[in-house]
């Protein structure tokens, strides 16, 4: 991106604006905007650029906008190569701060143990879905059972290792988690009637289970026979001419079991007894009908019947579901070995990859170490979560210690922010742009950065350093940067302390059709240019927006006597109207010691009727830009002719000669008194009042007051003025 080509019509605000920057030779312009003119619009166009959402007019919503940013070769501009920075904003976060708390190195190698982790995870999660019946949140429902927790699966997985991998058979491995604990069902498992009736039926299956022949309580009932005599059957036991002795409880009725069908019937034979005895049949039938009178558990008590031998489980629903997971995991193991193998495996990694990257001088620190130099503000800076940035990738949790000479205190973001000045609170923020803008550096990302006014409200300690900030940008050679600011002195500075060329400084002028973007008249200070050039007919502009400047100079240098002269310039004095060109030419050479070789035409001009005839040429100008030099005659001139009109309408010359200070603002008040009913006039007079002054004297040498003031504005108080009588 070395030239960026813009039109843009109708964007909130801007009706039309055209306009080429060109980033060749460097890398950063100034634009200097008065309030109200196209900074906010300009960096609000950018900022839906980079959002990738169309551009508007927000009070003339059925204007057609355009928006065209293209690069040189025409194209577009992509969003992630905008970045925009506005002068604040409380809320912004740079999601890019994580990226530069660890070394890139280390977060790729745990990034890649993390896939590792993860595939084995998804290939168990996809065997347990069937299973369980979940279609959704698996993860959490299993961590949850095991940890009380959602979010500790691996904790679940290691804790639950010895139970799985046991060498003992799956029980319950046919039974559907979510059958059974579904909301609905739980709560009517939990109910006081069903746990009396269910504690009926388990007290008489304890009974049967221990009266039986072969089943044993809690070691060899019909869950665990049945699944053992299947994985016999799979596993060819038989055909290999094994055999099964069961152990009675009567020694008479010890059995050696040779085949399949036998073993099969036997069991069979043992569930009857137990699971057909009319007394837990009875039993059973009491539990089928309190479920039979909640309609909504129909699907339940279908699969009870189908799996009456789940009921003894539903006394401890807690084990029951341990014993579900176990059953699964066992049928799966291994997926099961591969997950743990490879999380035991990973986390040893990880801890190494942690510790290594805590002794690391990371990126981050270096910005925060950069920050506490630049920048001075009353806390310091910490992260307290760096593991968890880099293992979770969680957001950096930054810790606050707030300073008072020797003594430090931890505090809150929430009370950090209602005891710091705005501008402090701008400089939090600032530091939230610089992980952004060190991010882009990073990745090697080349940005336009539009800066609307970022040093506004600053001291001037960290304006300066938000300047020198902005100066190390515009050495990367993938960044460029459009600076917006209303503020003169900060336009000035900026533009000085980044070395632009005078092409790179920028002023806006707003006609009625469009904005436009006019390279600034002089280099530096305009003074400069006006002592070279004031001595010529064309240029008596110059010559007349220098006296303020030349009066500043002769009050500080100690030519008490010209200032009193060039004062008579600028007020209406008894002198004003006997000082000629040639009285000022001697003034120039006497004060500006360069100037001695000065000669001015038109020696025996009065310099007042110069001031004038000057200012009306202006008037009748059809040029929409105004030059500086021109607003400043504009200015003297309104004042000088307000005074003129109050003097003599006041008609009080001991009260008019007697003013020694704020001569313009005396009289107005005199003239309010005497003429309380002249409502238009006076409201002309208070316009002087309010633009002139600062625009005259000690403010000249930052001329931002005169440079916000509106063209149109200063020509139609001249016409007001000349028209008083």
């Amino acid at each position: 991106m070395n030239k960026l080509n813009l039109e843009l019509e109708n964007c909130y605000g801007i009706k039309k604006l055209k306009c080429n920057f060109d980033f060749t030779e460097k890398s950063t312009y100034s634009i200097y905007a008065p309030n109200g003119i196209m900074k906010t619009s300009f960096a609000n166009t950018f900022m839906d650029l980079s959002n990738d959402v169309e551009s508007k007019d927000l009070i003339f919503k059925g204007r057609k906008t355009k928006r065209i940013i293209n690069d040189e070769n025409k194209t577009e501009i992509s969003r992630e190569q905008v970045f925009v920075i506005v002068p604040y904003n409380k809320e912004y976060k740079s999601n890019k701060i994580s990226t530069l708390l660890v070394n890139k190195e280390l977060k790729e190698k745990y990034e890649q143990i993390h896939l590792n982790i993860d595939e084995k995870k998804e290939l168990l999660i996809k065997e347990l879905k069937p299973l369980s019946g979940l279609k959704a949140n698996i993860e959490e429902t299993f961590s949850n059972d095991f940890t009380h927790y959602p979010k500790e699966f691996f904790k679940a997985i290691l804790r639950i290792k010895e139970e799985v991998l046991d060498k003992a058979e799956p029980v319950l491995e046919n039974i559907v988690y979510q059958k059974i604990f579904s909301e609905k069902v739980v709560a009517f498992l939990e109910t006081k009637d069903f746990k009396a009736k269910l504690s009926e039926y388990i007290d008489k299956y304890n009974e049967l289970i221990d009266s039986s022949t072969y089943f044993k309580k809690g070691v060899f009932n019909h869950n665990n026979a049945t699944t053992i005599a299947k994985n016999l059957k799979d596993n060819g036991f038989f055909q290999a001419k094994h055999s099964v002795s069961l152990n009675a409880k009567e020694k008479e009725k010890n059995r050696v079991i040779t085949t399949e069908a036998e073993l099969e019937e036997v069991i069979k034979q043992e569930k009857d007894s137990i699971l057909k005895n009319p007394d837990l049949v009875k039993a059973f039938e009491e539990i089928d009908d309190a479920i039979t009178k909640n309609r909504e558990l129909k699907d339940f008590r279908d699969y009870l019947e189908i799996n009456p031998s789940i009921l003894p489980e539903l006394e401890n629903l807690n084990g029951l579901k341990g014993k579900l997971w176990i059953s699964y995991l066992k049928r799966n193991i291994e997926a099961y070995k591969a997950l743990e193998s490879e999380y035991s495996n990973g986390k040893k990694e990880i801890e190494k990859i942690v510790a290594q990257a805590k002794k690391e001088e990371t990126q981050w620190r270096q910005v925060i170490d950069e920050f506490n130099k630049r920048f001075s503000v009353p806390f310091k800076l910490s992260v307290d979560n760096q593991e968890d940035v880099i293992l979770k990738s969680e957001g950096p949790n930054i810790k606050f210690v707030f300073e008072d000479f020797k003594d430090t205190m931890p505090i809150e973001v929430e009370e950090l922010f209602k005891v710091l000045s705005s501008g402090e609170l701008r400089a939090l923020y600032i530091l939230n742009i610089i992980f952004e803008v060190e991010a882009r550096k990073q990745n090697s990302q080349e940005t336009l950065f539009v800066v609307d006014d970022i040093a506004d409200s600053f001291d001037y300690k960290n304006k300066y350093a938000i300047i020198e900030y902005l100066k190390d940008i515009s050495k990367e050679s993938i960044f460029k940067q459009i600076i917006l600011t209303h503020n003169f002195d900060f336009h000035r500075t900026v533009s000085s302390r980044l070395d632009m060329v005078r092409e790179h400084k920028l002023n806006t002028v707003k006609t009625k059709n469009e904005i436009q973007l006019i390279k600034e008249t002089y280099q530096n200070n305009p003074f400069d240019t006006w002592k070279k050039n004031f001595h010529l007919d064309n240029k008596k502009p110059m010559l007349i927006a220098s006296i303020p400047f030349v009066r500043n100079i002769a009050e500080y240098s100690g030519y008490s006597d010209n200032v009193q002269k060039l004062t008579s310039l600028l007020h209406i004095k008894k002198d004003t109207n006997n000082i000629t060109v040639s009285n000022l030419e001697v003034i120039y050479k006497e004060i500006l010691k360069d100037k001695n070789d000065l000669t001015l035409s038109s020696p025996e001009n009065i310099v007042v009727n110069l001031v004038y005839e000057t200012a009306d040429i202006i008037l009748l100008s059809t040029d929409e830009i105004i030059e500086l030099e021109n607003k400043i005659v504009l200015s003297i001139a309104i004042r000088l002719k307000a005074e003129q009109f109050m003097v003599v309408k006041i008609n009080d010359n001991a009260f008019w000669k007697s003013i020694t200070s704020n001569q313009t603002s005396v009289l107005i008040e005199r003239f309010k008194k005497d003429f309380p009913a002249e409502i238009e006039t006076i409201d002309i007079l208070e316009q002087v009042n309010l633009m002139t002054p600062e625009n005259i004297h000690l403010n000249s040498f930052m001329y931002e007051p005169i440079l916000d003031m509106s063209n149109e504005h200063l020509k139609q108080l001249y016409s007001d003025v000349s028209k008083l009588k």
